[in-house]
């Protein structure tokens, strides 16, 4: 009886313990949002002071009400839905299938040592290559058009992303590769079961920085040669000299992106959770 009592009491104090750090937490997570609310509500506001004060010149800072007031009137014509929703588009394909051929290639490296050691140099000089200068290639052999614009936001994923998930597959502990091999796992089974399980991790890091990638990749793209989209309206904002279109596109960009990042991190949240049940 006595050893009852003390299990029980012993588990309400786990318990406690554990919903005080749960609480802690909590507390962390919302003062860390109101943290970062407030420093952008600051920002904002000097922004708008300054601008308004004349310490920085609105024809070349523009100001948030200046950019809100442009958001509205494009807004009322619905170009401007159009052409976020272009980029957007441009964006998660470009995204998608960077880090799924990036990740089929590393698979087929990892599957052939001899490939590997064919392609480990051409990889390290296509990731150092700037990927801009591919630029007018694409629009060559693609067209002027939405191939372009897509192969860009490839190009500057996969080599990432092949670059990452291999070095992740050569890192796996080869004593679980032993005892797997020793218990007659097949070359398959060792990849299923271990080596690709094991970088998930790496994965998910490689999608988020491959969201900001993508996001590059489709606004030089749209540079060079869209006539949609929120890169062309940055380009046709400097020709014309309307730099408050320019931030404006750059805000959407900046506010796009980070709605990836959040599904990305949400994906791994879920992720993680399914692998700890």
């Amino acid at each position: 009886m006595k050893f009852l009592i003390n299990r029980w009491l012993t588990r309400n104090a786990q318990s406690e313990i554990h919903a005080d750090h749960l609480r802690r937490l909590r507390i962390t997570d919302i003062w860390v949002g109101l943290t970062r609310t407030g420093i952008l509500l600051l920002f904002l506001l000097g922004w708008e002071w300054s601008a308004n004060a004349g310490w920085i010149d609105p024809f070349l800072f523009s100001s948030p009400s200046r950019i809100w007031e442009l958001f509205l009137q494009m807004s009322a014509t619905g170009e401007l839905y159009r052409d976020i929703g272009i980029t957007v588009l441009e964006t998660v394909l470009g995204f998608i299938l960077g880090t799924a051929g990036g990740t089929m290639i590393a698979t087929l490296i990892w599957a052939s040592p001899f490939l590997s050691r064919v392609l480990d140099p051409y990889l390290v000089v296509l990731n150092s290559m700037p990927k801009v200068a591919l630029g007018p290639l694409f629009i060559v052999t693609t067209g002027a058009g939405f191939g372009s614009i897509l192969a860009m936001g490839v190009a500057i994923t996969i080599i990432i992303t092949t670059l990452v998930i291999h070095s992740s597959f050569q890192s796996v502990d080869p004593d679980y590769l032993k005892l797997a091999r020793s218990l007659g796992a097949s070359r398959r089974q060792l990849f299923c079961s271990i080596i690709f399980p094991s970088c998930i991790p790496d994965l998910i890091a490689a999608l988020k920085v491959n969201v900001g990638l993508a996001w590059v990749g489709v606004i030089v793209g749209e540079f060079l040669v869209s006539k949609n989209g929120l890169g062309y309206l940055i380009i046709y904002g400097f020709q014309v000299f309307n730099l408050t279109l320019v931030l404006l596109s750059l805000v959407i960009v900046a506010l796009c992106a980070t709605a990836m990042y959040q599904i990305v991190s949400w994906f791994e949240r879920r992720l993680l959770h399914h692998r700890h049940l």
